[in-house]
């Protein structure tokens, strides 16, 4: 039996230096009770550091967490990358690290990046600026997160910036990935038109959260065959669109 599950899987943690420092891994799992949502994803630019935390925080909760990350190619394209379990986030986490420039981050100027701990405490700072360009090319980045388990969606391909169409000026016709981001839905019709491979993508639109208010409300569903970050990924990978 199929059940559609409600999701948020785009949200920034206080480690993302544009993060609002109350977007803890605990309060962002409590938010996402208070509003209903079935299933979030935390998806920190560049890394993965705050997931072990969200994962820990929603054990008393009937909340799945999905861990992940938000990628900034050296495009300067940003994308979901999401994982069926923590250990596949890390490991990418690491790849990602080692190709991220080891520019000092100025908190005074982008914020705090702090990690947080399962008693939602501060347990470290993130030296490196995680808001720079990697350098894994988008054209690579597909297979490079499917070596890793995960998947790779492109994100808010709407935005008039870091965005797939905005940076590179249309959908690769050759592109292998099966899942996009929308800010706003009903901007689809016509990028649809104009970029013909999405409608061989099923389309999702998150919050992109940095503070916990926005967050989303329990109002957009998957259908999936079960409640486990496998079930998810694999609800994302196929092409049916998502129930507004």
């Amino acid at each position: 039996m199929m059940i559609n599950l409600t999701y948020d899987l785009h949200i920034h943690s206080c480690l993302s230096p544009c993060g609002d420092e109350d977007m803890t891994p605990a309060n962002i799992v409590g938010m996402a009770a208070l509003k209903q949502l079935d299933v979030i994803a935390i998806t920190d630019h560049n890394s993965c550091k705050n997931c072990e935390a969200a994962i820990k925080a929603a054990l008393p909760y009937d909340i799945t967490i999905i861990p992940g990350m938000e990628i900034c190619t050296m495009e300067e394209v940003h994308a979901l990358c999401l994982f069926p379990c923590l250990e596949d986030a890390m490991l990418f986490d690491a790849y990602v690290y080692k190709r991220l420039p080891a520019f000092a981050n100025e908190e005074k100027i982008f914020g705090r990046q702090l990690i947080y701990n399962e008693s939602d405490q501060i347990s470290g700072k993130e030296p490196k600026l995680l808001i720079n360009a990697t350098e894994i090319s988008f054209e690579k980045l597909h297979q490079i997160v499917i070596g890793f388990n995960g998947i790779m969606i492109p994100a808010h391909i709407d935005k008039p910036s870091n965005s797939l169409i905005s940076n590179l000026g249309f959908v690769p016709p050759d592109s292998q990935f099966k899942c996009a981001e929308l800010k706003s839905m009903p901007k689809l019709h016509e990028l649809a038109r104009t970029n013909p491979y999405l409608n061989q993508c099923k389309i999702i639109s998150n919050s992109d959260a940095h503070y916990l208010e926005d967050i989303n409300e329990p109002n957009l569903t998957l259908l999936t065959a079960g409640k486990s970050p496998e079930d998810i990924l694999s609800s994302l990978e196929h092409v049916c669109h998502t129930d507004l």
